[in-house]
């Protein structure tokens, strides 16, 4: 059984930055395809930043070039950092983890609890 715990989230002022992190239990970590998910009132949830295995990262148009995702195996962690806060990054974010290849929405398997980050204009 996986479980993924999330810090870091918090109220923020736009153009701010806030780091997020997600411990994993379990052995299978270093092989799965991590990922966060972000859930605004009233919308879907969708895809922010993935991360394979190998390292290969994928990011959602509206983040790129202000959001990076990261890993660090050794201790099972997976982090998001988020510069250049807007308004519209508001959300309710998860950590995300397929014990497989694909960062895909649809591949994941296990999720955190999710943590709040309110950006303030």
């Amino acid at each position: 059984q996986v479980q993924l715990v999330e810090s870091g989230g918090g109220l923020v002022q736009a153009g701010g930055s806030l780091r997020l992190s997600c411990a994993a239990s379990g052995s299978i970590f270093r092989i799965s395809a991590l990922g966060w998910d972000c859930q605004a009132p009233g919308k879907q949830r969708v895809l922010v930043a993935g991360i394979t295995r190998y390292g290969r990262t994928n990011y959602a148009d509206s983040v790129k070039g202000r959001f990076t995702i990261s890993r660090d195996n050794a201790a099972n962690t997976v982090y998001l950092q988020m510069n250049s806060l807007k308004p519209e990054d508001t959300a309710v974010y998860y950590c995300a983890l397929n014990p497989g290849t694909s960062t895909a929405l649809y591949a994941q398997d296990y999720w955190g609890q999710g943590t709040q980050v309110t950006v303030s204009s």
